[in-house]
C-alpha cells in the first residue's frame, strides 16, 4: 500500500498538464489544478502568449496564499506542450470562446504531433462534437478522449442536493447520462451517505432539485474548470472513483460512434473502464432519446 501511495505522489510531482486555450475556462482549469497540486507543472497555451503568460503569473503569485507549489507558465509556442501527460482543450482569449467545430478540429490536427499519446480532456460545454471529430477524423484514440462538462453538471446538482439534505456535497453520489444539452440525472441511483436520495428527501424536495437542475446547463467557467481539474487528477492518480464523463460510445445503450456521458474510470492510459447503470423504464427512454437511439 505504501508503495502505491508513493507511486501516486511520484506521478503528481513529475507530470506536466497543458491547457489549450487561456480564456476563462482555461484559466479556471489552471487555477484548480494548481490549488489541488495535481501536477508539478501547468502550461497555458494560447495564440495570445502574453495574456497566457500574465494569467499564469497571476495564478503562480497566489501560491503562497493558497498554499501550493505548482509551477505555471504561459506561451504561444505549441512545441512547449511536448511531453505532457494530459492536455486540456479549453477556450481562447477574447470573444472566440471554446475550441469547437471545424476550427477546433483543425487546431487539434496542427497540435497532433505535439500532443502525441497524452490523454485529451475537453473542458468546454459545447465540445461534444469535437470529441467525436477528434476520434473519427483527428487520428486520436477514443480511449484517450474524454469530456468533463457532464461531470461539471453532476457537481452542480450534487451541491443543490446537499443543500436540501443539509450535508456535504461529498456525501452525495449521483450519475449523469445522455448527451449535451439533454443530460439525464439518474435519480433512481442517487444516494446520500449510502442511503437512497429518494428515501431521505421528500417528494417536494426532490421536485425542487429537479426543477433547479434543469436550469443548470451550461455550467459556468469556474465549474467547468474545476470538473476538468478533477478529471485530470483522476487520470494522474489512476483514481478508482468513476466520473460522469463524455466519451465516444462503443455499443453502450445500443449506440455507437456518438458521444454520450457514462460513469468512467481513468488512468494515465486514458479510459480503463466504463459502466452502464441499471435504468428505470422512464430513464432509459430519456437517455435513448438524448443519444438519438
Amino acid at each position: 500500500m505504501s508503495e502505491d501511495i508513493g507511486q501516486l505522489e511520484y506521478n503528481r510531482v513529475t507530470q506536466t498538464v497543458s491547457i489549450i486555450g487561456a480564456g476563462d475556462i482555461g484559466g479556471s482549469v489552471a487555477h484548480a489544478l494548481a490549488r489541488r497540486e495535481a501536477a508539478a507543472r501547468v502550461l497555458l497555451l494560447d495564440d495570445h502568449g502574453n495574456v497566457a503568460a500574465g494569467k499564469a503569473l497571476d495564478i503562480q503569485q497566489s501560491g503562497p496564499i493558497d498554499g501550493f507549489h505548482t509551477q505555471l507558465e504561459g506561451t504561444d509556442d505549441p512545441a512547449r506542450i511536448i511531453g505532457s501527460s494530459v492536455c486540456v482543450v479549453a477556450d481562447r482569449v477574447g470573444t472566440a470562446g471554446e475550441w469547437r467545430g471545424d476550427e477546433g478540429l483543425a487546431h487539434l490536427a496542427r497540435l497532433r504531433s505535439y500532443i502525441a499519446d497524452a490523454v485529451v480532456v475537453f473542458a468546454g460545454a459545447a465540445q461534444a462534437g469535437l470529441v467525436l471529430s477528434a476520434a473519427h477524423e483527428g487520428g486520436y484514440r477514443r480511449e484517450r478522449l474524454v469530456g468533463s462538462a457532464s461531470e461539471a453538471l453532476a457537481s452542480a446538482v450534487r451541491a443543490i442536493a446537499a443543500m436540501e439534505a443539509r450535508c456535504s456535497p461529498a456525501e452525495i453520489h449521483l450519475t449523469v447520462l445522455g448527451a449535451p444539452p439533454d443530460l439525464v440525472v439518474l435519480w433512481s441511483e442517487a444516494s446520500v451517505g449510502g442511503y437512497s436520495l429518494e428515501r431521505v428527501l421528500s417528494q417536494v424536495q426532490l421536485n425542487r432539485i429537479r426543477l433547479r437542475a434543469a436550469r443548470l446547463w451550461p455550467p459556468a467557467a469556474y465549474t467547468l474548470g474545476l470538473a476538468a481539474a478533477v478529471t485530470v487528477e483522476a487520470i494522474v492518480a489512476s483514481s478508482r472513483r468513476a466520473l460522469s464523463l463524455l466519451t465516444v460510445l462503443g455499443g453502450e445503450f445500443g449506440v455507437r460512434n456518438r458521444v454520450g456521458a457514462l460513469p468512467v474510470q481513468l488512468a494515465p492510459s486514458g479510459i480503463v473502464q466504463t459502466r452502464v447503470p441499471s435504468l428505470s423504464t422512464r430513464e432509459r427512454v430519456l437517455v435513448e432519446t438524448a443519444l438519438g437511439g
